[in-house]
């Protein structure tokens, strides 16, 4: 144990409380510690960035929703409509909109912030989802966006008609697991759509054979804004934020930035266990237990809005809960 650690034990511990009390609040206050290199860490606001982009292979009936829900849903969240913009309205994060490839061109609206790579990405059920140009591009941009402001915490929302395909897609080939047991109903599928985007899938994965580098795996199955938020991901462990990660599309970005760099695993708090059964075994992959079940299913960061007054809790019960000695409280024997 270094000098920092068992001071940071030591700090925690002598809170006027149990050793342990405070279950999962202490490990948390423990990781934003390590994280940021200081016994009183910073962490007083969080950034919720939702990139969108559109699929290709939405073309295939893989979702119960048109492509054109993607544009519309932008517009919404530019104008603070949607439940992402609610839940960090009222917990006091900062939100930001980028177009990472949503069709139809630039959104002219001052509440986007224009990255697009295209209109949407191709069709991976024929061919590579992006072309290594911009897969590459992707994660630059990602990364510049993740590593900067002032925000001590960032989390990262999606949007994209289609995106749990290419996520299902993403985590199967990262982590092996078959690919039948990592697809979801996605928006609401019947009985009758999920076989179809299950048969889909199972065809489109039958183009590619052997290992994929993360990189490939991204250029092959993954979507602007998925690719993008990889990205963001490594830039903001690079910057030594913490990274709120949210439900099963978010985590497949996040098990991506992890396998291209392992270190950045350790910024990482999982906030949400979704409904779509593929995201339990992206956690496992990721050994990570989420902080909250709440049944969602609607992505946008809408889970790490929810969790992030629990981490700034960690943190200020870190920097202001008294310890025995200051106040004047008996500790154990």
């Amino acid at each position: 144990m270094t000098d920092f650690d068992a001071a940071l034990a030591r700090k925690i511990d002598t809170k006027t409380k149990p050793r342990g009390a405070l279950g999962r609040i202490e490990a948390i206050a423990a990781k934003i510690a390590r994280l940021q290199g200081r016994l009183d860490p910073v962490m007083e606001t969080c950034r919720l960035v939702i990139f969108a982009a559109d699929h290709g292979i939405a073309e295939e009936g893989v979702s119960a929703y048109p492509s054109d829900v993607t544009r519309q849903m932008v517009l919404n969240f530019a104008a603070g409509g949607a439940a992402a913009n609610v839940f960090a309205r009222v917990n006091g994060l900062d939100l930001d909109v980028v177009n990472a490839g949503v069709r139809g061109g630039p959104f002219g609206n001052p509440g986007v912030i224009e990255k697009s790579l295209g209109e949407g990405t191709a069709s991976f059920l024929t061919q590579p989802a992006m072309t290594a140009d911009q897969t590459a591009e992707a994660l630059s941009i990602g990364r510049e966006i993740g590593g900067e402001g002032p925000w001590p915490a960032v989390a990262f929302g999606e949007m994209g008609i289609g995106n749990t395909s290419s996520a299902s897609m993403v985590a199967h080939h990262l982590t092996r697991t078959p690919l039948k047991d990592l697809v979801g109903r996605g928006t609401g599928l019947d009985d009758e759509g999920f076989l179809r985007k299950v048969a889909v899938l199972e065809k489109a994965n039958a183009r590619v054979t052997g290992a994929l580098t993360p990189e490939e795996v991204l250029r092959e199955f993954g979507g602007f804004e998925i690719a993008m938020m990889t990205g963001a991901m490594l830039g903001a462990v690079h910057a030594r934020k913490l990274v709120l990660v949210d439900g099963f599309i978010a985590s497949s970005a996040a098990l991506a930035a992890a396998r291209i760099d392992p270190a950045a695993r350790d910024a990482m708090v999982f906030c949400t266990l979704s409904i779509e059964p593929g995201h339990r075994l992206v956690l496992s992959a990721l050994g990570a237990d989420p902080l909250l079940d709440l049944r969602l299913g609607l992505g946008e960061g809408t889970g790490a809005a929810l969790a992030w007054p629990i981490v700034k809790s960690a943190a200020a019960m870190l920097n202001e809960m008294a310890s025995f000695e200051e106040a004047g409280v008996s500790d154990r024997d």
